[in-house]
């Protein structure tokens, strides 16, 4: 699919290289994130996942092209990615443990105050703030400590964050590792919830929860794209079933 077929929050990757002292992380990828599918990135641990997104969040050097509305993520710092509307999350939630959730919320809605504004008290809950407490669940948490969330319940914060800051972008960075059952499948509810107007870009390792809520699958290994699709082509493709050691059948297809 071309960029002319495309909606305005997509972002389509060329020739991404992530270099460290000589060893190629990342090795000439080509990926396009489109709005409105949970896209999820899986493959053995050091396959580059992670340090795709870091490339493309400002946080190491890439070479090659990464635009989004126009811009060019790779020649942009990580402030500047943010602001433009791309966040992340990552595999351990960076929440404000002392404040509240409410007040994690308010701050993370603040990318888009003045600075002399963020610390003023607020008379009542900002109304997109209110809509996201309802979003993620936590409308009875509102006003205990972040730290004292359950481990599920820091993961949806993290997202609410992203969602007050009206993020189009969203990388995931493994949000259901050590969750529950029951916490998985309302985090993958909550994802289908938000994705409409959305890029998002789930990293996981969890194959059960890609094969019930991944829109498409790129599987990465040693630095590249190893394949592309729909769970049911990922999951009968031979090349994956090879990386992933012989351990496919039962990993990919839950059997």
């Amino acid at each position: 699919m071309t960029a002319s077929l495309l909606g305005e929050d997509y972002i389509e990757v060329r020739d991404l290289s992530v270099d460290f002292d000589g060893f190629k992380a990342i090795d000439g990828v080509d990926l396009t994130f489109l709005q409105g599918r949970l896209h999820f990135l899986i493959g053995p641990n050091g396959a580059g996942k992670t340090t795709l997104v870091d490339a493309l969040t400002g946080l190491v050097r890439g070479d090659g092209v990464a635009m989004f509305r126009n811009r060019n993520l790779l020649g942009m710092k990580a402030h500047q990615i943010v602001r433009l509307g791309v966040g992340r999350t990552f595999q351990t939630a960076t929440v404000f443990e002392q404040l509240t959730v409410l007040q994690n919320l308010d701050i993370a809605a603040g990318v888009h105050r003045k600075a002399g504004r963020l610390l003023l008290a607020r008379r009542s809950v900002p109304e997109r703030v209110g809509e996201t407490l309802e979003t993620i669940g936590l409308q009875a948490l509102a006003n205990r400590p972040a730290g004292t969330l359950a481990h599920g319940q820091k993961q949806w914060l993290e997202v609410g964050m992203l969602l007050v800051q009206d993020a189009p972008v969203m990388f995931l960075d493994e949000t259901v590792a050590g969750m529950s059952a029951d916490e998985r499948e309302q985090t993958g509810d909550l994802l289908r919830r938000i994705v409409g107007e959305r890029t998002i870009v789930v990293i996981e390792h969890d194959m059960e929860f890609m094969r019930r809520y991944a829109d498409f699958v790129t599987v990465m290994h040693a630095g590249k794209v190893l394949a592309e699709g729909s769970v049911a082509e990922i999951q009968a493709d031979p090349q994956v079933h090879e990386v992933y050691l012989g351990t496919a059948s039962e990993v990919l297809t839950g059997d």
